[in-house]
């Protein structure tokens, strides 16, 4: 995901400290020879760090992108840490939708899922709905405290433009 788009996609939010001050894993597995500050989004573009190449583009252009899709944050359908949920919009109407963590084991919070994108002929709402797979954390099957509608900017058609 893009920094500051999703649960957990800030500067240093998918890392712990321990009790001494040491980094441990939490969202995202910990890396000595990594970047811990942007272990939780997409940190490097064109071997930059931190370039927020994307996020620029986007905020010069709101609403050239409607739906920005990534497998990222491996957490609770109802997470919010770091001030944000799993589908949020930000410059001007991208929403950003976490869509799926599906390894089991990634991390300790790690409730596997995915997303169910459904678009209507003619309508410029979508909606996105979320299924629990497995059953550790929370019953296998549609999590329906997690589902969103989200707005295009103009109604969906599967017609050419």
């Amino acid at each position: 995901m893009l920094k500051e788009t999703t649960v957990a996609s800030g500067d240093w939010e998918g890392m712990r400290r321990d009790e001494d001050g040491n980094w441990k894993s939490y969202y995202h597995g910990y890396k000595p020879q990594g970047a811990p500050v942007g272990a939780s989004y997409l940190y490097f573009v064109g071997g930059q760090p931190n370039s927020g190449a994307f996020e620029t583009y986007l905020e010069s252009h709101p609403g050239s992108v409607d739906l920005w899709l990534g497998g990222h944050t491996h957490t609770h359908p109802d997470d919010t840490y770091g001030g944000k949920s799993h589908i949020e919009t930000r410059w001007g109407g991208t929403h950003f939708v976490n869509v799926a963590c599906l390894s089991r084991y990634h991390g300790p919070v790690n409730v596997p899922k995915s997303r169910l994108f459904t678009f209507a002929e003619g309508s410029d709402e979508v909606r996105v709905q979320c299924y629990v797979h497995g059953d550790d954390f929370l019953p296998e099957g549609w999590y329906e405290q997690a589902d969103r509608a989200v707005r295009l900017t103009r109604p969906f058609s599967w017609a050419e433009p």
